[in-house]
């Protein structure tokens, strides 16, 4: 009988030994796969919703490409939509994200109305929730993460100060084209901008030109309020724009009044085109943000939540709203001129190919761009 039991205990243990051996020859039930397959099932769906494709090329060529690599090289499960300036795409999309299991809900608001109506959504279905790049006022999102925005419009003020002093302008009129007004990120570049142009228009330095908001960011009709703002007062001599769209609505007006190149003009987000008009001497700066920093630590964020965790995040923001202090991932931007847009495309956030194109190819070797 012993024997019997000896014998059948050998044929399991060969049994297991033969089927690990399989599992080796195949490679999927090693230790690490096999933890990493379990964390994938414990882990959540994540969804994100990005606001439109218009107002910037960034959110489809820069920050869906990097999230999406964040999330799949944490294995889990995600979907991002965008919502193409739609608030009533953009409130369906949440629903349906909600409903086919999201339990991490990622979004750039379109304006803090309608982020506060998906947010107070999410949370009551225990979805968490994580403000990106835009902060939703009153929305008590879980987490918000952004750049220092307010750095972001001081970078354009100096820049804007450093190009007119670069073209000895002697009391510059200056002309404002700001972002969106239900966007609370142009509100804090205005706030940085402001505290360094300001004090020039106080002593004289320089002289307020006409100031418009560009509703939803939308470039054709920056160029249309540019044109009316160019006819209103000729001689303007700068223009604080407040990303790279709007800045090349008013460089195409400069251009049909062969004043560009000896207005400058700033800009945000270090697209290909604004890079371009800057090689080309039509931009005076750009603010890049390097949104792969910016996306992976949303994702970081998100992943974590996904896995029922409770991340802690390095600061917070004070929501003007409510004035709570919302958890927050905060990045530095960094200014961009002639002489360092090649930084840009060593980061990898624009390749030579795309940017040297045609008659930019001699431009970019001479920024040193190889």
């Amino acid at each position: 009988m012993r024997k019997g039991i000896l014998s059948l205990t050998a044929a399991a243990a060969a049994l297991a030994l033969g089927l690990t051996a399989c599992g080796g020859d195949s490679g999927q039930t090693t230790t690490s796969t096999a933890s990493a397959t379990a964390s994938a099932a414990k882990a959540g769906k994540i969804g994100v919703i990005l606001p439109d494709s218009k107002s910037s090329a960034r959110w489809e060529t820069a920050d869906r490409k990097y999230l999406q690599e964040a999330f799949t090289a944490a294995g889990v499960e995600f979907d991002i939509q965008n919502a193409q300036n739609d608030k009533t795409a953009f409130q369906t999309i949440a629903d349906q994200m909600i409903t086919n299991g999201a339990t991490v809900l990622m979004i750039v608001n379109l304006d803090s109305g309608t982020g506060k109506t998906v947010i107070d959504k999410a949370r009551s279905q225990g979805v968490a929730t994580i403000d990106y790049d835009r902060l939703t006022l009153g929305g008590d999102a879980a987490y918000y993460v952004s750049f220092d925005n307010t750095k972001v419009g001081t970078l354009q003020g100096e820049g804007l100060s450093k190009c007119l002093t670069d073209k000895k302008a002697d009391k510059p009129i200056v002309a404002y084209l700001n972002g969106s007004p239900t966007d609370n990120n142009a509100t804090l570049f205005k706030s940085g901008y402001d505290g360094v142009l300001k004090p020039k228009f106080d002593s004289g330095d320089y002289v307020k030109g006409p100031e418009q908001s560009v509703p939803d960011w939308d470039n054709t009709q920056a160029g249309t309020l540019f044109e009316q703002m160019l006819t209103e007062q000729p001689k303007i001599a700068g223009v604080l724009a407040a990303n790279d769209g709007l800045g090349n609505a008013a460089i195409t007006v400069l251009k049909k009044n062969n004043l560009n190149g000896k207005v400058p003009v700033t800009g945000q987000d270090a697209t290909v085109q604004g890079l371009q008009n800057i090689l080309a001497g039509d931009q005076c700066m750009t603010v890049y943000k390097a949104v792969k920093k910016e996306a992976d630590a949303a994702a970081k964020l998100a992943v974590a939540l996904a896995k029922g965790e409770k991340p802690t995040a390095s600061g917070s923001v004070k929501d003007p709203e409510t004035g709570k202090d919302v958890p927050s991932e905060l990045l530095e931007p960094q200014a961009i001129y002639a002489d360092n847009v090649k930084d840009v495309v060593t980061d990898g956030y624009v390749s030579k190919d795309e940017l040297c194109t045609g008659d930019f190819a001699k431009m970019c070797t001479e920024a040193g761009i190889s």
